[in-house]
């Protein structure tokens, strides 16, 4: 072998050496490593995906919530926008506002005095012109009355009986009945009946002669008669026999103080005062028609004197046709209401009506007819039920109820008024006949239904 040979085989064998020793093993070992690491990589994968799809789904849970909070902050800032635009305004509107409210309270003193200022312009024209008012019937109610009315005016009254000195006491001249010219001379603006409803109708059939020859006598110094006012609890009936029976020239206004002496005792503020202007100047008002003024012809010699029309108010007449006009809004009017006796008839009555609002009384204007509807349903049943309660012979006990309380307290006060009132609120009212039927049928419904009610326990 030569020597070339001998140096490439030795070459050969060592690079073979080399390769057995050195790279093979590093070869193997990483061969190990890059199988370890795959699996390692292959675990470590599948870990850190759990690990990431929980970093995303946490992300995800973080993004929706910061979305939510984004949109519910949006929203809170769109309501608190939208709340900016219903409350914010503008500083100018502010200052307006204030200085609007300032304005309108300024309008309200403004309209206090001026209120203030016409009360006292018509408390003096009142006291200018004083009313001389006569009182016929100076019963107890009668005096409650007539007390008040010496304090606006000078009152005369006149009754059956004898009451000179307590009239004298309350500074009210008195003139006894038997002489009823007497009273009449004493120059009397208004004339209150204050009588009892069953004696109604004979005092003014009494007076109406005594007021006929007075009128005859003073014609040439007087345009009208006294105003007759009646202060009955019905309303139909005094409203028909005044109409009926008083003279033509005598005006007519129809009212019904809801109050007593009991009731009245501590003053009339805030008491109804209910109603009716009936006459003036010959030429009756129908109040059927709040929102119109109808007027038209008495007629006192025709018996005509209640003349209701349901189409209006006005009869059919033609010479009450003649005496009437419409004006532009509607209104049917006389030709009398521009007339002098026409316009002291109405300042007369309005005098009469202050001294009920100067004294605080709620002033209810109300036709006859419908004040009769209504005080049937109210007043005339407390009474009867009243009345019937009493006739059981109630009284109290060591126990009794706030309820049973009311119960006496009912009977004491209706009791207590004598039973011509009740009877003339039962004959006088026509409605009443109806009230005790619907209360008779009420009794035997509840009483049947307690016998349906026992028949079902057995």
């Amino acid at each position: 072998m030569t020597t070339t040979r001998r140096l490439i085989l030795s070459f050969l064998l060592t690079q073979l050496v080399w390769y057995v020793l050195v790279v093979t093993p590093s070869a193997f070992v990483s061969s190990r490593s890059t199988n370890n690491t795959f699996k390692m990589n292959k675990d470590g994968t599948k870990e850190n995906s759990r690990q990431e799809q929980q970093q995303i789904s946490n992300k995800a849970l973080k993004r929706k919530g910061s979305a939510l909070s984004s949109s519910n902050t949006r929203n809170m800032d769109d309501d608190n926008d939208d709340n900016d635009k219903n409350v914010s305004v503008d500083p100018k509107k502010i200052r307006a506002q204030a200085g609007k409210i300032e304005e309108l309270k300024a309008r309200e003193v403004a309209l206090s005095r001026l209120l203030a200022a016409v009360r006292r312009e018509k408390l003096a024209a009142l006291r200018s012109r004083p009313l001389t008012i006569g009182v016929v019937g100076f019963g107890r109610f009668g005096q409650f009355i007539a007390q008040t009315f010496a304090k606006h005016g000078r009152v005369v009254a006149t009754s059956r009986s004898d009451y000179t000195e307590l009239a004298e006491g309350m500074g009210i001249t008195y003139v006894k009945l038997s002489d009823p010219q007497a009273f009449l001379n004493e120059d009397l603006d208004v004339i209150v009946l204050a009588t009892s409803i069953t004696s109604f109708e004979d005092t003014v059939g009494n007076l109406a002669p005594h007021l006929h020859t007075y009128i005859r006598e003073h014609k040439d110094t007087q345009m009208t008669g006294p105003l007759i006012v009646d202060v009955l609890s019905v309303k139909e009936h005094p409203r028909q026999v005044m109409l009926q029976l008083l003279p033509k020239e005598c005006d007519i206004l129809c009212t019904h103080p809801m109050f007593g002496p009991d009731s009245g005792k501590h003053g009339w503020h805030g008491l109804n005062f209910v109603f009716e202007r009936t006459r003036i100047d010959n030429m009756i008002l129908d109040p059927s028609d709040s929102t119109r003024s109808f007027h038209h012809n008495s007629n006192n010699d025709n018996n005509n004197n209640d003349n209701h029309s349901s189409e209006g108010g006005v009869d059919n007449n033609n010479n009450n046709e003649a005496e009437s006009f419409v004006n532009q809004d509607g209104s049917i009017h006389s030709i009398h209401e521009n007339s002098e006796a026409h316009i002291e008839g109405m300042d007369r009555m309005e005098r009469f009506l202050s001294i009920w609002e100067e004294e605080g009384c709620r002033m209810v204007q109300m036709s006859c007819k419908d004040h009769d509807s209504y005080a049937a349903n109210s007043q005339f049943i407390t009474h009867l039920m009243g009345r019937i309660l009493g006739e059981q012979g109630l009284s109290a006990t060591p126990i009794d109820t706030k309820g049973f309380q009311s119960v006496l307290k009912l009977i004491g006060s209706t009791t207590a008024d004598s039973f011509d009132l009740f009877y003339g609120l039962y004959k006088y009212n026509q409605n009443s006949m109806n009230i005790i039927l619907k209360l008779r049928d009420s009794m035997d419904g509840v009483v049947q239904k307690l016998k349906e009610m026992e028949q079902d326990d057995k």
